[in-house]
């Protein structure tokens, strides 16, 4: 082992690096031990109190300083959210911070905070189809504790309003599969809270009619194109599930019927269609602005919901474990 430096006088007359490499110990030694020795110069022997300084600064910092945080966990999610539209979840992730986005196949994801509550999202465009493939995405790339189908629906029967908010106790098709829920929760209708059957179908139903039909075939609340679909892969993967609808469209008048043509698989606009339905039908274009606009306050309305839900289920999970 080289010679340690030596101090005299106040004077550090030599500072070796290689020194630092001693262990806890031996700088316990450096700071304690007198050792007699010969200056280079001198002719009688003297004591000297050696000190290894870089040893003494690491040592003081394993002593005295907290240990590092561990690294944050940027991948795991606690509550994983998916929407068929980005207009759906927009307004609850603009109230997150440090949202990330990427995109992959197809799809867009986000992930940000609640609070302390880390959220991800997947934008997956609208049908079966496509949101089974966007929550098995969701799973693989963030694995949340929590998985909630949200975004618009339409209403079923003539109680529901515009701006409702439905949560799925049953959720079933229109080719004989159901699912049903543990969710012990209940009704309150003057709040605007419904808890029932949740109809998932293959199509948009833009008609009063089409929809009065369905909800007294199904006995369900209100219809979407997805949330059967993300509750068969929880449930195949074992991840709880929520389905938090808001009502987007009422019973009080029909879709227009432009909307058939004009929104695509994703919730996007085509722009020829839209044009070419207003070349026909002038009025289309202001039935289609009024039925953005009423989209844009069911997701504010849906957002205020899901503050709360995000809230409880994340402190629920940490009870629980």
């Amino acid at each position: 082992m080289s010679s340690p430096p030596f101090v005299r006088g106040g004077d550090i007359t030599e500072l070796r690096s290689a020194s630092c490499e001693s262990n806890s110990d031996n700088c316990r030694r450096l700071m304690l031990q007198w050792t007699p020795g010969k200056h280079r110069g001198s002719s009688s022997a003297t004591n000297h109190l050696f000190v290894n300084l870089n040893c003494v600064l690491k040592l003081s910092a394993r002593l005295f300083m907290p240990p590092a945080p561990p690294p944050e966990d940027l991948a795991h999610a606690d509550i994983g959210l998916v929407a068929a539209l980005p207009i759906e979840i927009s307004a609850f992730m603009d109230r997150c911070e440090k949202v990330k986005r990427y995109k992959g196949n197809g799809m867009v994801f986000k992930g940000g905070r609640y609070d302390k509550i880390r959220v991800a999202s997947v934008e997956g465009g609208m049908g079966f189809a496509k949101a089974r493939t966007a929550t098995q995405a969701l799973i693989d790339a963030h694995s949340p504790a929590w998985i909630l189908s949200v975004g618009f629906s339409g209403a079923l029967h003539e109680e529901l309003r515009f701006g409702d908010i439905v949560i799925a106790n049953a959720i079933c098709d229109q080719h004989g599969q159901q699912l049903f829920l543990d969710l012990k929760m209940s009704s309150s209708p003057q709040t605007g809270l419904h808890v029932g059957r949740l109809l998932t179908t293959d199509h948009i139903v833009r008609t009063v009619q089409e929809k009065r039909d369905l909800g007294a075939k199904y006995e369900a609340l209100a219809v979407d194109l997805e949330s059967l679909a993300v509750a068969q892969v929880c449930r195949d993967s074992k991840v709880r599930f929520m389905a938090i609808r808001v009502i987007s469209d009422d019973l009080t008048a029909d879709l227009p019927p432009e909307i058939l043509s004009v929104v695509g698989a994703t919730g996007a606009v085509r722009i020829g269609a839209a044009l070419g339905a207003i070349w026909k039908r002038p009025g289309s274009a202001t039935e289609m602005w009024k039925l953005r606009e009423h989209a844009a306050k069911a997701a504010t309305r849906l957002a205020t919901f899901l503050d709360g839900v995000v809230t409880q289920l994340h402190d629920a999970s940490k009870s629980a474990n």
